[in-house]
């Protein structure tokens, strides 16, 4: 069968980059090899309960906001619903208990109030990351390459470009003393990366300063709305999407990719097929798009050299909780309240922090009682528990093993929830973890990662791997590709990638 494109993945970049095309008038065949579309942006059922995978809050949606003209070109806002998130986050360590607004004015005035003596410091660092985001976002899509801009755009290089290099942690030193003042704004870290020594100042600030000005957005119902949809699109538009089939290999030719090799993932049938087409984009994790999918070649070698030395991020574990009533009446007031790690006193603890044993590790709890989530049954709650976490670190466990170490885990964070809301303990229904297996059993995804290659100086920018490979008519769209991680990161991605290929 011939195709104008084929998308190997249904991640809300390939989703995205699938809808786009097929709304255009071409021919897409996508293949998943998950039960259901959305990579990391789907749900679960548990009994009566709705479970959110991956979405805590989606950034932006402000008139600034390239996710808007997206939205709006492919019907999303007329078949999905936003639900905004009442604050940024609430941050608790043994000497600070604050609530961060989601508008930076807003931040500002609540920060100074709480350490008066970093007035100064605290403008400068809104004015810089805002500055960076406003002007990454001011960028062109078909611009974002990072390159041949600095004619163009003399004012993203000077605030951009001579950051590019620059990483979060020393930036803050430079400009705030407070230690606890530093890990307030850093209480979010985990939605990037784990170290803000080595995290790029420059992608940081594209997307924290999404949530500073737009605010956070849960999609209503769970973000598998949103990848339903965007695979109804392709559907509607003559297209097709391949549940439960896998690309096993992808066709070439001379240095041109023509097609892919796919097969059922389970059943009787599990035979063989082939389908071709002009264009292929890969919503795959890119090292396993070179070590499993791409035959020998010297295009293949270019891209091994590119991707070579390229450091992965880390991790999540998720212990997803259904509540009997909603954690609000047990008067928890926060959409996301983040808990610092027993010992955490500074900035620079929080590198070995992530790796803290489970009763000092930092953790996030997110209560989706505080919304109209529509993920609960009427008078019952559904919340999670989440914080960085490695594959390393579950390898190597048998069947039993793995299971009564998550079972020791999830003990362990639930009674320290329980210190944070007294009484929640005893409201849990049932509980389901999620670890770093999991996310690579369903995802794929080396190292069982969300984020991709690791948001460090090197590998962002115009380091960052592009969205057309070396290997003509190959292209990607994912959280291992331009821009960046996260589900803005992959949209925006996914629809520039799609434009590239019409324009070509």
């Amino acid at each position: 069968m011939q195709y104008d494109a084929i998308v190997i993945g249904a991640g809300l970049g390939g989703l995205t980059a699938g809808a786009k095309l097929a709304k255009e008038g071409k021919k897409v065949l996508l293949i998943e090899q998950h039960v259901v579309p959305g990579g990391c942006a789907t749900t679960f059922k548990r009994r009566d309960f709705n479970v959110e995978v991956g979405l805590h809050e989606m950034d932006g949606l402000d008139k600034n906001d390239p996710k808007i003209k997206i939205f709006e070109d492919l019907g999303v806002f007329n078949n999905v619903e936003f639900v905004r998130v009442p604050e940024f986050y609430r941050y608790i360590n043994p000497r600070v208990d604050i609530v961060v607004p989601d508008d930076y004015r807003e931040a500002i005035d609540v920060l100074v109030k709480r350490f008066p003596n970093e007035e100064r410091g605290i403008r400068r660092f809104f004015k810089v990351i805002m500055g960076i985001h406003k002007e990454v976002g001011r960028l062109p899509r078909e611009k974002w390459k990072f390159i041949a801009l600095l004619p163009v755009f003399p004012i993203f290089f000077r605030n951009v470009m001579l950051r590019e290099n620059a990483t979060l942690g020393p930036f803050l030193d430079s400009v705030i003393q407070d230690e606890d003042l530093k890990l307030v704004l850093l209480a979010n870290l985990g939605y990037y990366h784990d170290n803000p020594y080595t995290m790029s100042l420059l992608v940081y600030s594209a997307a924290q300063g999404g949530y500073f000005s737009g605010g956070g957005h849960f999609i209503k119902g769970g973000s598998q709305k949103l990848s339903n949809y965007l695979a109804k699109v392709i559907e509607d538009n003559r297209g097709e999407v391949l549940l439960r089939h896998l690309v096993t290999s992808i066709i070439t030719k001379g240095n041109k990719a023509i097609g892919v090799r796919y097969r059922k993932t389970s059943g009787k049938d599990t035979e063989m097929q082939e389908a071709f087409g002009d264009f292929v984009v890969a919503n795959a994790a890119i090292p396993n798009v070179l070590n499993e999918l791409l035959p020998p070649s010297e295009a293949r070698d270019k891209l091994a050299s590119v991707v070579a030395g390229q450091e992965i991020s880390c991790s999540l574990i998720s212990v997803y909780l259904c509540f009997k009533r909603p954690p609000k009446e047990l008067g928890n007031k926060c959409y996301s309240t983040f808990v610092a790690g027993g010992d955490v006193s500074s900035q620079s603890d929080l590198v070995e922090g992530s790796r803290a044993d489970w009763s000092k590790r930092w953790f996030v709890f997110v209560d989706y009682s505080q919304i109209d989530s529509q993920l609960a049954p009427e008078n019952k709650g559904l919340g999670v528990i989440c914080t960085l976490d490695y594959l390393s670190d579950w390898e190597g466990l048998s069947k039993e093993e793995y299971r009564a170490k998550k079972k020791e885990v999830a003990q362990v964070l639930i009674e320290r929830l329980d210190k944070l809301i007294p009484g929640i303990k005893e409201e849990v229904e049932l509980y389901e973890v999620g670890t770093p297996k999991t996310i690579k059993r369903y995802t794929l995804n080396p190292e069982g990662t969300a984020y991709g290659f690791a948001q460090i100086p090197k590998q962002v920018g115009r380091k960052r791997i592009q969205r057309k490979s070396p290997i003509e008519n190959l292209y990607f769209a994912s959280a291992w590709a331009m821009p960046s991680h996260g589900f803005s990161g992959v949209i925006i991605g996914g629809y520039s990638c799609a434009e590239e290929i019409l324009r070509k």
